[in-house]
């Protein structure tokens, strides 16, 4: 079951896993937060008066694309975009154990200066997980953090590289990355046990379909009903949660163009649902 604002129970999703599919498995429940579900410009467009953005629901209000997962005891956040501030103090997240980034595009990394609150309440330096591709753009876009003499109070990372094909553990938790493709861009998306991670994507390899089957949860990315040169459209988004057999599908990184949250959900099948800032997901 869902929450937005005011906590309610959580139904776990209880699927039966193939298994003829190899998966890498949590030690203890999952809980994933839905931090933002919008697109790069967020929902509402700054002057835009169209009725999504301009709709009186909450579901209709979306924050730059991110999540948190709790998971063996550990706090970890997907991507810090602009919001990640705002969407730390909306959850009450107090603590940080690691960041993980998915790619280097400003809707995902500009907000990782704001780090440095957990390295004041935390007194440690936060590790952070990305490929080489993002490491260089956080050295530039985020130079003062990497400088060789540092001003006082700027965030203190500590940086891991992520390879395409190989797992890697965060305390006693085994992530397994998936390489997809934004256009022609490498992005990253993320397996945590029976739970499947993924945005900005709009073509996903058959090598890498494999180490999605078999989870219990996916998050993939829809921007809108029409065509996109780098994001999967609606239609391609189920067909594709389909094809991988996934029983609960929830889509993200909507824009404004995708419709109103409400009128949205009414036109998808079983299975498919719109996900939603605050939306919280609870998987055995």
């Amino acid at each position: 079951m869902a929450r937005h604002g005011s906590a309610k129970p959580f139904t776990a999703v209880r699927i039966r896993l193939r298994p003829q599919i190899p998966i890498i498995k949590a030690a203890s429940p999952l809980k994933v937060t839905f931090l933002g579900t919008g697109t790069s410009q967020g929902i509402p467009v700054i002057a835009c008066g169209c009725e999504v953005c301009q709709s009186p629901d909450p579901k209709d209000k979306r924050l730059r694309t991110s999540i948190h997962v709790e998971i063996n005891g550990l706090s970890l956040v997907v991507d810090t975009g602009p919001d990640f501030r705002q969407q730390m103090l909306r959850e009450n997240i107090n603590t940080l154990d690691a960041v993980i980034f998915t790619h280097a595009h400003k809707d995902h990394i500009a907000g990782m200066d704001d780090i440095r609150a957990y390295n004041f309440i935390q007194q440690k330096a936060v590790p952070i997980y990305a490929d080489k591709i993002v490491q260089e753009a956080l050295r530039r876009d985020f130079h003062y953090v990497f400088a060789d003499e540092k001003y006082p109070g700027i965030p203190e990372v500590e940086m891991n590289t992520i390879e395409y094909n190989t797992p890697f553990t965060i305390g006693t938790t085994k992530i397994e990355p998936i390489m997809v493709w934004h256009y022609r861009l490498p992005v990253l998306g993320f397996r945590f046990g029976d739970f499947t991670y993924i945005t900005d994507a709009n073509r996903i390899d058959e090598v890498e379909k494999e180490k999605i089957k078999g989870s219990k949860a996916l998050v993939l990315n829809a921007l809108r009903k029409t065509e996109h040169i780098s994001h999967f459209t609606l239609d391609e988004a189920i067909a594709l949660a389909q094809e991988l057999q996934v029983p609960d599908t929830y889509l993200i990184h909507l824009s404004h163009q995708m419709g109103r949250h409400e009128e949205v959900t009414k036109e998808l099948p079983k299975g498919i649902h719109i996900a939603y800032d605050g939306l919280q997901l609870n998987i055995d």
